[in-house]
């Protein structure tokens, strides 16, 4: 080893007369932090001394030391080496990492016993268009420049926010300009900005869908804002109850419900607009805008009171949750605060992979890919509505005409986690309704449908129907 970069010291922190301990003590935390790990070749003495302008006999001493205490010791033709081993860093159980992404409903990996994982909100990622990807990669490397790759706008690159704007104006009714877009690592982080600028403006609670997101939920309590659940009906929040909470800012996936898949109606709508006027924020989620199949989207809100929404979308269910890209469009008096905060917590998304997306937008393989992916998205979810429908027709299906799941609900009284470990027991994966409600309400299942071809969604739709009613057991009606 050669150089003192490893030491971490500066020679002007020492007094002038313990500069050898000062040396001593700054080996030994190299060792101790790892930074030197046994049979590491220390510095020749003099190059050392010359470097921290010392003296040759402070760092012979210290080297003495070193030697003294058993972590080094001098080897022919090697100079001095590290011998011994800093104080070890207990380890942590594997088992501490699982629980705490089983608290946060985050598992890395199926669970033990699980076959099919027909978790909600898990898009088909061998869909993934790599060709596609690749071909717009080249182009954009083949065009990039060094003003490309410094440090940019913190809200994104110029490119991807104008492309952004004919898109979402195209194909969701949103209006805005390329400035109101800020470019984010997925809704996650846009959801954490808003909180972050609505509790610096003295806002500490939001009202959110129950049953609705649990991961909006557990982003504004983690971010300091105190959930207020608004109950949710076959036509959407009901908003008279929201207004009747006083909060000033709601959370909510008004053209498709998660997880109930219910569209907010039009009256609903009227008046959610008009509870906005009154100086309050909607934060519209448009989760899964992409995955339509039997009716043609509706718009979303943000188009109706660009001044009064803050509009939230990613690529997460089109591409690839792991692309960490979505965007965030405010109302124009919100921005300079989000910018600021988005500055100060990244300073930017990555340029490259915001070129390419804007390439596979501008190039249109991006809607390619979507209609390849709603054609078999549509198959997927036609081949569990048939499974159920045959092996439990006592089931009520709701959310059938968008998305990526399905709701299923059941005569009786039951409970719905007792329902999902029957399923997990054979094999199935799904979650309970309960997962994503606070308040009591209706049992159900909510059933993902994205990640797995129509036969195997066929013979998980066999294994729930058999869990659910085993031989034996008489059908409810």
């Amino acid at each position: 080893m050669s150089g003192s970069d490893f030491l971490q010291l500066k020679p002007g922190d020492a007094r002038p007369a313990g500069l050898t301990a000062w040396l001593t003590e700054g080996l030994r935390a190299a060792i101790a932090a790892g930074r030197l790990t046994p049979g590491d070749r220390l510095p020749a003495t003099r190059l050392l001394a010359a470097e921290l302008g010392v003296s040759r006999g402070v760092v012979v001493q210290a080297y003495q030391r070193l030697a003294d205490e058993g972590l080094a010791g001098a080897r022919t033709g090697s100079g001095t080496v590290v011998t011994g081993r800093g104080p070890e860093r207990s380890p942590r159980p594997a088992a501490d990492r699982r629980r705490t992404l089983h608290q946060l409903r985050l598992p890395l990996s199926t669970p033990d016993g699980i076959e099919i994982d027909l978790s909600p909100g898990v898009p088909d990622l061998s869909a993934f268009p790599r060709a596609a990807w690749l071909r717009a990669e080249r182009a954009v490397l083949g065009r990039v420049t060094a003003a490309d790759l410094r440090y940019g706008d913190p809200g994104g690159t110029p490119r991807l926010r104008s492309v952004l704007v004919g898109w979402l104006a195209r194909t969701r009714g949103v209006r805005c300009e390329a400035d109101d877009v800020i470019v984010t690592a997925g809704v996650a982080q846009g959801l954490a900005l808003l909180a972050h600028v609505l509790r610096a403006r003295g806002t500490d609670a939001v009202a959110v869908e129950d049953p609705g997101s649990r991961g909006a939920l557990d982003q504004m309590a983690f971010w300091g804002l105190r959930p207020v659940e608004v109950p949710v009906d076959g036509e959407g929040l009901r908003v008279g109850e929201l207004a009747a909470t006083g909060v000033t800012a709601a959370v909510l996936t008004p053209a498709h419900q998660f997880p109930t898949g219910v569209v907010l109606s039009p009256r609903r709508r009227r008046a959610l607009l008009a509870w906005a006027a009154d100086g309050n924020l909607i934060v519209e989620d448009d989760y899964d805008a992409e995955h339509r199949y039997d009716r043609a989207p509706v718009a979303a809100v943000q188009g109706s009171a660009p001044d009064r929404v803050a509009y939230l979308g990613s690529v997460s269910k089109s591409l690839a949750p792991g692309m960490r890209t979505g965007w965030l469009i405010a109302p124009r008096g919100m921005q300079a605060e989000l910018l600021a905060a988005k500055h100060a917590s990244d300073l930017g998304n990555p340029a490259l992979p915001q070129l390419v997306l804007a390439e596979l937008l501008g190039s249109g393989d991006y809607e390619r890919h979507l209609r390849g992916v709603r054609t078999r998205q549509r198959s997927r979810r036609d081949a569990l509505l048939a499974g159920l429908r045959a092996h439990l027709p006592e089931a009520r299906v709701a959310g059938v005409a968008a998305g990526l799941h399905l709701l299923v609900t059941l005569p009786g009284p039951v409970e719905d986690t007792v329902l999902a470990e029957r399923v997990a027991a054979a094999g199935v994966l799904v979650q309970p309704l309960s997962w994503h409600r606070r308040r009591p309400g209706p049992p159900g299942l909510v059933i993902g449908y994205a990640a797995h071809p129509p036969d195997r969604l066929t013979e998980a739709a066999a294994r729930i129907g058999r869990a659910l009613n085993p031989p034996g057991r008489s059908r409810s009606r």
